[in-house]
C-alpha cells in the first residue's frame, strides 16, 4: 500500500493539532485533535499514519515553535513543508 497522506498542523508552544487528508481521489478529510508538542508524542503520531508504508507530507504555518518539529519530521524520512503566510498576500 502506496497511498499519500496529506498532514495539517497547527503548532503552538503546548500542542500540535492535527488534520490528515487522504491522497485518493474522494478521499476522506478529518481532524484528529490536538497531542502534545513533544518529540515523543510526533514520533508516535507518525508511526500511526505511517503505517502500511504510506508516504506523509507533512504541512504548517511558520511560527517560532516549529524549527525542531520540522527536523523531526525529515529525519523520520517525510516530506514537511513550512509555509509562511506573509508571502501569499
Amino acid at each position: 500500500m502506496n497511498d499519500i497522506i496529506f498532514v495539517g498542523l497547527d503548532v503552538h508552544k503546548a500542542t500540535v493539532s492535527v488534520a490528515v487528508a487522504e491522497g485518493t481521489r474522494g478521499g476522506g478529510v478529518r481532524q484528529l485533535g490536538a497531542i502534545p508538542n513533544r518529540a515523543d508524542h510526533i514520533a508516535k503520531l507518525v508511526e500511526k499514519l505511517g503505517k502500511g508504508g504510506r508516504r506523509l507530507n507533512f504541512c504548517y504555518e511558520a511560527g517560532p515553535c516549529g524549527y525542531g518539529l520540522h527536523r523531526q519530521l525529515t529525519a523520520l524520512g517525510h516530506d514537511c513543508m513550512v509555509v509562511a503566510p506573509s508571502r501569499f498576500r
